[in-house]
């Protein structure tokens, strides 16, 4: 092989590497390649992580216990022959009808999490359950209480007791999870105990219904008993909770979901501590931003978590308004309402944050103390104050708009304060309908501004025209949930 000399520049010279310099570079340049290949590929096999793990992960078995119901005898004709084989057949246990309780058992699986018999599952494994017993890979088997729930997130912590030490395995970072990642699923499938399987990430910060959800998607498969199981990066730490499949007929089609560590780090520890979740609350009513809604806002760029309603609570006496648009919360940024509502959650009940505000074209710093999410469910929303003006109909913005009346507060079920304009009517095929505005909407808003009459509602277009705004936010309410559409106000030639 013939070697190449390089050249490189120095300052006021020429420099030669020697032949062995250039080959010792060209072997280092392969080794580095070959390190980057063998880093990306494949574990040459699984058993050392599963022999790892495998003490600490467990088989559930939950019996309930289902009431005694009464059984249906078919109608026969009165001293039939068939009337007490029917009886005895359909009613065994008496005349009366009543058959006793009996006994159904589910299963599932979990993970032990501390050496004094902490264990972490899913909710709905557990869920109504009068005995949970507890099996090891050993075959050791122990009985389990429940130390708490959280139905939002679907986990459940339980507990227990043994003379010995128990083998655990910690928790990982699912926020430094990769789509592509390896990861190692463990579990009770189909009732056939502790079974591995393997995959990729398929994707990260899945949703699904729950407020809180935050899922890693893998291809690692899942199926059903193995809810409540670790899902295990290559360090043997796990990183999410295996939960729910998705599936047309029931078993893996290589969909699965496992709730991110990240979450359920933080509601085990609360579960351990109090025995129920607490979670922080701001009491705003908020939706997502829009394009169209930051150029009538007078945002640079959708972002953030609009404000459309500010009940009793927290930010309230704070000073929040209905159309702040919240930008960063406890020194985070907010993208969007779901990270909001998740950072809230996360965030200790009576902890003081500084969340800022996008309001009126100029960025404000509110001071917020945190309530409790779980004791304030039931808030009422602020009612806005009347307004009174003339009853004025008129077509505008694809839409048919009147004042409030007595007689459509009656016919819509608005209230007795209820002030705004009501949609009577709408072309079907303009804007406003496409961005589903309905007859029976109540708009209180625009430009972030009160309306009470048709000419309100006409000076707030006119102001947004004049400001060289395309758009006009307005607030509307429909049965009393309120959200924001941004409409055109550009006139057409």
């Amino acid at each position: 092989m013939t070697s190449q000399v390089i050249s490189i520049a120095v300052p006021g010279a020429q420099a030669r590497l020697r032949p062995v310099w250039a080959l010792m570079l060209a072997v280092a340049l392969v080794l580095g390649q070959a390190s980057l290949a063998l880093a990306r590929a494949a574990p040459e096999s699984f058993a050392d992580l599963a022999d790892q793990v495998s003490p600490a992960v467990v088989n559930i078995t939950t019996s309930t216990t289902i009431a005694g119901h009464t059984g249906v005898t078919p109608m026969v004709p009165e001293g039939s022959p068939f009337e007490d084989f029917f009886r005895d057949f359909m009613n065994p246990e008496g005349p009366d009808g009543q058959r006793p309780p009996r006994r159904s058992q589910a299963l599932g699986s979990g993970f032990v999490i501390s050496p004094d018999g902490y264990i972490v599952t899913n909710n709905h494994v557990i869920e109504k359950a009068d005995e949970i017993e507890i099996e090891f890979f050993s075959g050791q088997i122990l009985e389990a209480t429940v130390v708490g729930t959280d139905a939002k997130t679907d986990i459940a912590l339980l507990k227990i007791e043994s003379d010995d030490p128990l083998p655990f395995v910690p928790f990982g970072d699912s926020d430094a999870m990769r789509v592509g990642d390896w990861v190692m699923a463990m579990g009770n499938p189909l009732g056939q105990g502790f079974s591995v399987s393997a995959g990729i990430v398929s994707a990260r910060g899945r949703a699904l219904s729950g407020t809180y959800d935050d899922y890693i998607q893998t291809d690692a498969a899942i199926n059903r008993g193995n809810s409540g199981g670790p899902l295990f990066n290559m360090e043997g730490e796990v990183v999410g909770v295996n939960t729910a499949i998705l599936s047309p007929t029931g078993g893996s089609i290589g969909i699965g979901f496992a709730m991110s560590s990240a979450v359920v780090t933080n509601v085990v520890d609360q579960l351990k501590e109090f025995g129920e979740t607490r979670r922080g609350w701001l009491g705003v009513r908020i939706q997502d931003v829009t394009p169209d809604m930051a150029e009538a806002l007078g945002l640079e760029k959708a972002r953030g978590a609009l404000v459309t309603d500010v009940p009793e609570g927290p930010a309230a006496e704070a000073g929040m308004e209905s159309g702040d648009v919240i930008l960063s919360f406890d020194g985070a940024d907010v993208a969007d309402t779901r990270g909001l509502v998740r950072r809230v959650g996360n965030t200790a009940v009576g902890k003081s944050v500084e969340v800022t505000v996008f309001r009126n074209g100029e960025i404000e710093t509110l001071a917020i103390t945190l309530g409790r999410r779980e004791t304030a469910e039931g808030a009422v929303p602020a009612v806005a104050s009347p307004d009174s003006a003339p009853p004025q109909e008129r077509e505008m913005l694809g839409m048919t708009l009147s004042p409030v009346t007595d007689e459509l507060r009656q016919q819509l079920d608005l209230g007795a304060t209820a002030e705004g304009l009501v949609v009577k009517d709408i072309d079907e095929m303009g804007e406003a309908y496409e961005k589903g505005l309905r007859a029976g909407d109540l708009i209180t808003e625009a430009g972030q501004r009160k309306v009470a009459s048709v000419k309100d509602l006409t000076d707030r277009i006119e102001e947004a025209r004049d400001a060289g705004r395309k758009s006009l936010l307005l607030l509307v309410r429909r049965q009393g949930e309120p959200r924001f559409v941004a409409l055109s106000v550009v006139e057409k030639g």
